[in-house]
């Protein structure tokens, strides 16, 4: 079987089965009223778009699922750049359970496959520099591994995971809590009196934001959200390498390169995976 992460495989696992509940229920009627429960047959997995795959071995994995004797051959790996006409993979399969699997698999790969394509877009424009290009939680609720995944397969990286492996202070929690300092000071606390080891990232709206938070510390990296080019550069040199730089807010495919020339060793992107579209596949039977 094609490799899978295996912080991936217990997710993949409740992944599929939620959508097989989801999309077959009782049962694929159609399937069962037209095609003989013995019957099997041959499948092509078409690219009909230019990118990124992504998916393939969701793709085996959803398919030997419905049916463990399914013969599956990879023609490409995930992360290959493709083209029109490109075949992802060839499976043989019960015919039955190879059309139960149709829907789901191509879903998820469309998906797959739109994020891959879209982070390896970032990704080149910003190669050549130091900055990383990295997503966020603005994911779609319950698929998110899968979502994290395809951006890796696009080239760039993850941030957190979740809200509990990485302390983000934000603006609100900043608001919340009455300041910078005592932001800072409280997730200090906490996580001393928890015994945990996790990094800090604090979020500055501007250059007095900046200087409290240099002033204080105990922070892991500074969040540099919205800052206009020419204050994003000068806060950078003002940080001077003290901690770890992230520019967010408003970057695009069109800016992200002046962002990152900056001189920041990061740039988040929520578009990553809230504003990929969907990549057009199809999985086809083969005639005999």
């Amino acid at each position: 079987m094609v490799n899978i992460p295996a912080e991936y495989k217990t997710l993949l696992e409740q992944f599929v089965t939620q959508a097989l509940a989801e999309d077959v229920g009782e049962g694929d009627h159609t399937s069962l009223a037209c095609i003989p429960s013995e019957a099997r047959n041959k499948a092509v997995l078409k690219v009909k778009d230019e990118g990124v795959i992504a998916g393939i071995a969701v793709a085996e994995y959803i398919l030997k699922r419905v049916d463990p004797s399914a013969t599956f051959t990879p023609k490409l790996e995930d992360g290959a750049a493709v083209s029109f006409g490109d075949i992802a993979f060839e499976v043989e399969a019960n015919a039955q359970a190879l059309l139960k699997a149709e829907r789901i698999l191509l879903n998820t790969m469309q998906r797959m496959s739109g994020i891959a394509t879209l982070s390896n877009r970032f990704h080149f424009e910003i190669e050549d520099l130091k900055a990383k290009v990295l997503d966020t939680r603005k994911t779609t609720p319950l698929i998110r591994f899968i979502e994290k995944w395809a951006v890796k397969l696009g080239g760039c990286e993850n941030y957190r995971f979740g809200l509990y492996d990485w302390i983000m202070i934000k603006d609100n929690h900043i608001d919340a809590c009455g300041g910078i300092s005592a932001a800072i000071d409280r997730a200090q606390a906490y996580l001393k009196e928890n015994n945990l080891k996790l990094n800090i990232t604090i979020e500055v709206r501007n250059l007095v934001e900046l200087y409290e938070v240099l002033e204080k510390g105990g922070v892991t990296r500074i969040m540099l959200d919205n800052f206009e080019l020419p204050i994003l550069h000068e806060a950078v040199q003002v940080i001077n390498g003290r901690f770890e730089t992230e520019a967010s807010g408003g970057v695009n495919i069109h800016n992200v390169r002046a962002v990152a020339q900056a001189g920041v060793d990061y740039v988040s992107v929520g578009a990553l995976t809230h504003s990929a579209t969907g990549f057009d596949l199809s999985l086809k039977v083969v005639k005999d």
